[in-house]
């Protein structure tokens, strides 16, 4: 490996990756499949392609190219040289509006090349639901499709010119007539015509084998196109000339409902004839909540074009009219179509999870039959999945007659792996039965090739291999796919886990307790590598500023999985390969929430910290911002704020304080409060008014130290809304709700002194025996508060965020954790619950900012916005994260990814702000990052109404 390395080195530009990270990033796709590479390469251009292909030719090494990574088959997976296009060759080179055509570098993600066609009206046709992160390279790999298949056709009918380089380096570049075909291939077709017109079947998604057929004569021998869906076997794609095509200027979905989806299917094939864009299909057991849908059991979403609204609505109500449904609903709202398609969208991500929360994984992913047979195979499809006790959710392209689904095989016992080949052999048969093609959309891989003779014959199945090797005669390029493939139940990426669960801090609910569990949740979706927002979104920002795998959710995840395998790092807990991955996680807990399987990376990472720095020394910011609640109690006791702030402000003295702190030095300090909000709560008397529900206003870190104005700003509006306001008991033992304290003489003489804390900034950097005992603290203090029907309500919403999900997963075993959780309310949420008749003051101004990455992935906003509604505050706010993050921005090394999540979303928004806009932010961090950055005063929505009831 590394005489290899060294002459890779030599040849090639780009960068070549032999380490640990680089490999481990590597080793999976989307699919059930592992295999570890010797190294990745990120070629510049086309001549270092042919660099590495003729290095790895002469050490005899396997080389396989590969894109987003979202394949789930397999075929982005292999053992020698990965040639990654997605980080050099990934640019659009041009677009011709009149010949409606594109020429596009392999590592082009589709959604780049939509934006930049759609100005002139146009789009490229297939758009799989990974259009925001899957590139054109993997999609001719692949011959990939989407939704808008029945409109458009799969990606071989939108290629017009590749360019292609040979294993042995020829540069060729591939059209109609046998234009760029490699030498020996137009014999071989000659020779073959009978088989190549009889032996294929005719359906719109036939995706499996080579498109042999595309060579016929009759066909135009397109050597392009019989090249599409070749998942890299054949030669490696270095620029491609693409059609694009006409984008209605208007658009309508019909969603129809059916008493269950063999009705929607059955009905599918019927209307094609009026000419829609997509013909979707999906059961209730992939719906988490049926609202906004029509009545019934499944549904066909029908999408219409037309150059009007009215055009596209009245083509809608023609397929309603046409279809014999339950019920219907056509919408033309561009957003709420958008929220319907979302559904599907995130679909291939919520299928992994059955409605109980157990796992279903790929590997029958893609299945296609005739459309007009689509009824009777998934009832056949139903009853094989009774037959071996398995689960599963059928979706996709009924127009096209492919079915998605995940199916809850076990793939971690002998047994359960001997079941997943015999229902993978039957099921082949069942698919071969109704005329169908074993993939339709995702390609063979190893999960499907293994079968290619139960489809095409062994015949045909030679054919394959011969045109392979006139391809690639030194059978260099991805080896083991679509011809002489390994067994389907073969480097399985599960057999490599431990089977006992690992010891672990964190309850971690929704896996049984099971760390592995909770990691292999990543299915390589990669969703987290989206590079825009939608929304109020906000995974994953720390890959949106670097463009690293290693910065995503999913780097991050496998990572972790190959820490826990054990084989290619090797040193577990310790691992500086996963502590130089997760330090740039910024804990927003976006992936919580936007991924679609809910990975929450903000909790493996503090676990990992937790493991990694067990009896050794942490970092200085650990000590400096992990234990900021008690140096900022102590400098409150002392009453010393006002020496603090001043020694701050004398930057010699600062510098050398940041250093020792770990604190970046572009980093201002931010000044302490010269009064703590307890302590003008006490001033003012301590105690509720007269009135309504009692509520228990919790004084966080940064409310108490940093920010009090917020805490009184809120007591100011939840007074004014009728509300009592107490703070909570200081003392543990007898205390009274309500006081802030407690005035008893004998509770003063046997109880403890001792202020709440959620434990955040302990949970962050990963000192979680220090967390627990802070949180069971709290829970001592919080006893009359719980025995109270009170709720308690908590400003910063990281801290509420803690107090709703990581209390009571770090503290599963003590019953109070999940009680007071369950009593956390958002300010807004108080207000709503608590005090539904009460109109706040209107503001009536428009408000920019962002919604809290922890409020957006934990706590949710609806009621915030309600709120701002009420009070006349008009706009959205953005979605992203600030990226100052508690600690994360604070600490060194991190300013310029900080900086740049900043620049992602929240600056950007203020900065384009109309005149007297209110710039909202909830959270101190983001308050501190827009002072810092834009020297804008953010304001928490407390303040905002505070300031108007005068």
């Amino acid at each position: 490996m590394t005489d290899l390395e060294a002459a890779l080195r030599r040849a090639v530009r780009g960068e070549v990756g032999f380490d640990t990270t680089s490999r481990a990033l590597t080793t999976m796709d989307a699919s059930n499949y592992r295999r570890v590479p010797l190294g990745v390469v990120a070629p510049r251009d086309a001549d270092d392609v042919a660099a590495v292909l003729e290095v790895c030719r002469e050490h005899a090494v396997p080389v396989v190219a590969r894109g987003g990574g979202t394949s789930i088959a397999g075929q982005a997976t292999g053992t020698g040289v990965v040639l990654d296009f997605t980080r050099h060759m990934n640019r659009l080179v041009g677009i011709d509006p009149e010949a409606r055509t594109a020429v596009v570098q392999p590592g082009v993600v589709l959604d780049r090349l939509q934006d930049a066609a759609a100005p002139h009206g146009l789009r490229f046709g297939p758009d799989p639901s990974t259009h925001s992160r899957c590139t054109l390279g993997g999609m001719i790999g692949n011959n990939s499709c989407g939704s808008h298949s029945v409109a458009w056709g799969t990606t071989a009918d939108s290629v017009r010119e590749l360019s292609v380089l040979t294993a042995r380096g020829r540069r060729l570049r591939l059209g109609r007539e046998w234009s760029g075909a490699p030498e020996g291939l137009r014999g071989l077709v000659d020779g073959e015509l009978a088989r190549l017109r009889t032996g294929f079947p005719d359906l719109p998604r036939r995706i499996s084998g080579y498109a042999l057929d595309a060579l016929l004569p009759e066909r135009g021998a397109d050597v392009a196109r019989s090249f599409c869906g070749s998942e890299g076997t054949l030669g490696v794609l270095t620029e491609a000339v693409v059609r694009l095509v006409e984008s209605p200027r208007a658009r309508a979905l019909a969603v129809l409902g059916y008493a269950d989806e063999a009705g929607a299917a059955e009905a599918a094939a019927g209307l094609l004839p009026l000419g829609p864009l997509t013909v979707e299909g999906m059961a209730v057991d992939l719906v988490p909540s049926t609202r906004g849908l029509p009545r019934g059991g499944a549904w066909l979403f029908v999408e219409t074009g037309g150059d009007t609204e009215a055009e596209a609505r009245a083509r809608a109500e023609a397929v309603v009219r046409a279809a014999d449904v339950v019920d219907a609903l056509v919408v033309t709202d561009p957003g709420g179509q958008r929220t319907l398609w979302r559904i599907r969208e995130d679909a291939s991500g919520t299928a992994t999870r059955m409605p109980d929360g157990s796992e279903a994984w790929p590997g029958w992913e893609d299945c296609a039959v005739p459309p007009v047979r689509l009824g009777g195979y998934l009832r056949d499809f139903r009853r094989l999945l009774t037959a071996h006790g398995l689960r599963g959710t059928p979706y996709g392209h009924f127009g096209d007659g492919c079915i998605h689904v995940r199916i809850d095989f076990d793939l971690l016992s002998a047994d359960g792996v001997a079941r997943f080949r015999r229902f993978s052999q039957e099921l082949a048969d069942v698919v071969v039965a109704h005329g169908g093609s074993l993939s339709g959309e995702h390609g063979d891989g190893q999960a499907r090739a293994e079968l290619l003779p139960r489809m095409y014959g062994a015949e045909t199945v030679a054919l394959f291999e011969r045109a392979k090797a006139v391809w690639d005669p030194d059978d260099l390029l991805n080896p083991g796919m679509l011809v002489r493939p390994a067994p389907l139940d073969a480097n399985l990426r599960f057999s490599v886990l431990p089977r006992e669960p690992v010891d672990v801090e964190f309850g971690y609910p929704s896996d049984g307790g099971d760390f592995s569990a909770a990691v292999r949740r990543c299915v390589g979706v990669a969703k987290c590598r989206t590079t825009s927002v939608s929304g109020a979104g906000a995974m994953c920002p720390s890959f949106r500023a670097t463009g690293e795998e290693a910065h995503s959710t999913r780097g991050r995840a496998r990572l972790l999985h190959e820490m826990l395998a054990g084989e290619l790092v090797t040193d577990g807990w310790r691992s500086t390969e996963v502590r130089d991955a997760l330090d740039l996680c910024l804990s927003c807990k976006g992936c919580r929430s936007d991924c679609p399987v809910e990975v929450d990376m903000a909790t493996y990472k503090a676990e990992f910290l937790h493991h990694h720095y067990a009896g050794r020394r942490r970092p200085a910011a650990h000590y400096a911002m992990g234990w900021l609640p008690v140096w900022l109690r102590w400098t409150a006791r002392t009453r010393t704020a006002p020496v603090v702030n001043a020694l701050a402000s004398v930057r010699p003295l600062a510098a050398v304080a940041k250093r020792l702190g770990g604190i970046a030095r572009e980093r201002e300090v931010p000044r302490l409060a010269g009064e703590t909000f307890s302590r003008w709560w006490r001033r003012r008397g301590g105690r509720p008014t007269e009135g309504g529900d009692l509520v228990v206003l919790w004084p966080d870190t940064f409310t108490e130290h940093l920010s009090p104005s917020v805490g009184r700003a809120a007591v100011r509006v939840l007074e004014a809304a009728g509300l009592r306001v107490a703070l909570p008991p200081t003392l543990r033992g007898r205390a009274v709700v309500g006081d802030g304290t407690s005035r008893s003489p004998l509770a003063l003489l046997t109880a403890r002194r001792g202020q709440v804390c959620c434990g955040l900034t302990y949970v962050s950097t990963g000192q979680l025996d220090r967390a627990r005992a802070v949180m069971r603290r709290t829970l001592d203090l919080m006893a009359p508060v719980l025995e109270t029907s009170a709720p308690v309500v908590v400003l910063e919403p990281s801290c509420a965020a803690a107090l709703r999900t990581d209390l009571p997963e770090l503290l599963h075993d003590d019953p109070r954790a999940a009680r007071l959780a369950a009593r956390v309310l958002t300010f807004a949420e108080a207000l709503e619950r608590h005090a539904p008749d009460w109109a706040p003051p209107e503001v009536n101004l428009p408000a920019v900012g962002q919604t809290h990455c922890h409020q957006h992935a934990v706590l949710g906003d609806a009621a915030d916005r309600r709120l701002r509604e009420s009070a006349g505050l008009t706009g959205e706010l953005s979605g992203g994260c600030c990226g100052l993050a508690g600690n994360f921005g604070f600490e060194a090394g991190h300013y310029e990814v900080s900086a740049a999540c900043a620049e992602d979303q929240l600056l950007p928004a203020v900065r384009e702000a109309p005149d007297g806009a209110v710039v909202l932010a909830d959270g101190f961090s983001c308050r501190t990052q827009l002072e810092q950055l834009a020297g804008v005063r953010g304001r928490h929505l407390a303040e905002v109404l505070a300031e108007r009831l005068d």
